[in-house]
C-alpha cells in the first residue's frame, strides 16, 4: 500500500514538473497583476486535481442511485413548476428527479436559504461553494455602460468585488454585456426568482480564479466583445483583446459549477474550459441551436490540460446542435446521465488521449445513416487512438446510435472490483433524471 502511494506521488510530480513551465510561458503576455493571478492559478489547479478520479465518479453515481431509489422523489404541495425550455412546459407538484435538485428544490423556503445550494454540488466541481458565507448582493440595474467604473447595482460591479458574494436579481431582466464580464472568485450568480437573460452582447469570463457557481440563467445570442479597457477587480483594470464570443469561458480556473443554465446561439462555444482549468461540473443545463457546444482543452500544445477533470451530468443536449458535447483534449471527463436527443455531426469527441467515461446516457442518433456514431477521434490514426480509454457503460443507444470504445475493455470492471464502485443509473432513466434541465421558474415562498 505504501509503495502504491509512493508510485502515485512520483507520477504526479513528473507530470506537474512538465506542465508548470508551459503555464508560465503562456502568462508572460500579461501585466504583472495578471501574472500573479496566473501563478496563483497554477497552485489552484494542482490543489484541485484528484489523483484517483474514479472516487469522484463513484460518489456521483452513488448519489444518483439514492435519489432514484424506488422513485421516492420528493413531491410537495400543489405548486406549479414549469420547465423553462423553449416549447416544453410542466405543470404539477414540485419534483426533484436527480440528487442535486433533491438537495434544495422542493423546499418552499429556498429563497430564505439560498446558500444551501452550495452544499448540493456533485462531481469534480463539488467543492465549488461560490459566495457561500458572504453577503447577498442584489443586482437592481440591467445596464452595462461603463467598463472601467461600473455602476453599483449592476452585475459587472458585483462580480469584480474581492469578497465572497451571493449575487441575486431584484427582478427579471435582460443584461446586454458591452464587453466580456470578468469575474473575481468566490462568487455565485444565482438567477432563481427572476428570469435573467445574458443576451445580445458579450459573455462571461472566469479567468485565473477559483470557486464560482453560475445557476439559473439564460445565456444566448452572445457576440464578440471588441476589447478595450475593462475593470476586472476593484483595484485593477487593463486592456483586453477582443473576446471570442463564448457564452461562458473558464480559463485557468478551478472549482467551477454551472447548473440549471439554458444556453443557445453564441458566436463561439457555449461553454469552454481551457488553460489548465479543472474541478468542473456542468449539470442540469439545456443546450440548443449551436454548432460547437462545449470545448474542454484548448489546443494540443497546452499540456497543462492533462490536469483537466470535469463532470458532465443530467444535461439535455437538444435541438439543432451539431458537435462538441463535449470535445475534449487530454484530461478525464465523466459524462453521466445526460440526454442526447440531437446532433448533426457527432456527440462526444476528443484528441490527445483523453479519458472519457460515458455512463447511463441516452443517445438518439439522427436519421442520416452516416451520423450514427456518437464518438469522433480528432486527427489521429487508429494505431494511436486505440489505446485511449473511451468506455461506455449502461448507455441507451437509440435509432442506430453506437459508441466506439477504445482502450482497456476491462477498465471499469477493474476499478469496480478493486474499489467497490457503484454503476451509474442506466440510460433508461435519463428522461426522468433530466426532466427539469435548463433554467427553472422559481417563486419565493413556493417550492421551485
Amino acid at each position: 500500500m505504501v509503495g502504491a502511494k509512493l508510485k502515485i506521488c512520483v507520477i504526479l510530480s513528473i507530470t506537474f514538473a512538465a506542465i508548470i513551465p508551459a503555464f508560465n510561458a503562456h502568462i508572460a503576455v500579461y501585466d504583472e497583476w495578471w501574472q500573479k493571478r496566473a501563478e496563483a492559478a497554477i497552485n489552484n489547479t494542482l490543489e484541485a486535481y484528484v489523483p484517483f478520479p474514479e472516487s469522484v465518479t463513484n460518489h456521483t453515481n452513488e448519489q444518483v442511485h439514492k435519489a432514484l431509489m424506488g422513485r421516492s422523489i420528493e413531491i410537495m404541495g400543489t405548486n406549479t413548476t414549469r420547465r423553462q425550455l423553449k416549447g416544453k412546459k410542466y405543470g404539477g407538484p414540485c419534483m426533484a428527479t436527480n440528487p442535486i435538485d433533491k438537495c434544495w428544490r422542493c423546499q418552499p423556503n429556498w429563497a430564505n436559504n439560498r446558500m444551501r445550494l452550495a452544499d448540493c454540488g456533485l462531481g469534480f466541481g463539488k467543492k465549488a461553494t461560490g459566495g457561500k458565507n458572504g453577503n447577498i448582493y442584489v443586482v437592481t440595474d440591467s445596464s452595462d455602460n461603463d467598463m472601467v467604473n461600473p455602476k453599483p447595482g449592476t452585475l459587472r460591479h458585483a462580480v469584480i468585488q474581492k469578497e465572497p458574494l451571493w449575487i441575486i436579481f431584484s427582478r427579471s431582466m435582460v443584461i446586454r454585456l458591452s464587453q466580456e464580464l470578468i469575474m473575481q472568485g468566490d462568487k455565485t450568480i444565482d438567477g432563481r426568482g427572476a428570469k435573467v437573460h445574458i443576451a445580445h452582447g458579450a459573455g462571461i469570463m472566469i479567468q485565473f480564479v477559483k470557486n464560482v457557481i453560475i445557476h439559473g440563467l439564460h445565456i444566448h445570442d452572445i457576440h464578440q466583445g471588441n476589447g478595450g479597457m475593462i475593470r476586472d477587480s476593484v483595484d485593477h483594470y487593463g486592456f483586453r483583446m477582443a473576446s471570442d464570443g463564448d457564452g461562458i469561458s473558464i480559463f485557468g480556473s478551478t472549482n467551477i459549477w454551472i447548473d440549471h443554465v439554458s444556453m443557445w446561439n453564441c458566436k463561439d462555444g457555449l461553454i469552454d474550459a481551457i488553460e489548465g482549468s479543472t474541478g468542473i461540473t456542468i449539470s442540469n443545463c439545456h443546450f440548443t441551436d449551436h454548432n460547437d457546444v462545449m470545448l474542454l482543452g484548448a489546443n494540443n500544445m497546452q499540456t497543462k490540460d492533462k490536469l483537466l477533470q470535469a463532470t458532465i451530468a443530467f444535461n439535455h443536449f437538444g435541438k439543432r446542435l451539431v458537435q462538441r458535447m463535449p470535445r475534449i483534449r487530454y484530461g478525464f471527463v465523466h459524462v453521466v446521465n445526460n440526454d442526447y436527443t440531437h446532433w448533426n455531426m457527432y456527440a462526444i469527441g476528443g484528441s490527445q488521449a483523453p479519458t472519457i467515461i460515458s455512463q447511463g446516457n441516452r443517445f438518439i442518433a439522427p436519421l442520416n445513416d452516416r451520423l450514427k456514431e456518437v464518438t469522433k477521434r480528432e486527427i489521429a490514426e487508429e494505431s494511436e487512438w486505440k489505446s485511449w480509454n473511451w468506455r461506455s457503460e449502461g448507455d441507451l443507444m437509440m435509432n442506430g446510435a453506437f459508441f466506439k470504445e477504445s482502450g482497456d475493455p476491462n477498465t471499469i470492471k477493474k476499478y469496480a472490483a478493486k474499489y467497490n464502485l457503484v454503476q451509474a443509473a442506466p440510460g433508461t432513466q435519463v428522461t426522468w433524471i433530466t426532466r427539469f434541465a435548463g433554467s427553472i421558474n422559481c417563486c419565493a415562498g413556493k417550492a421551485c
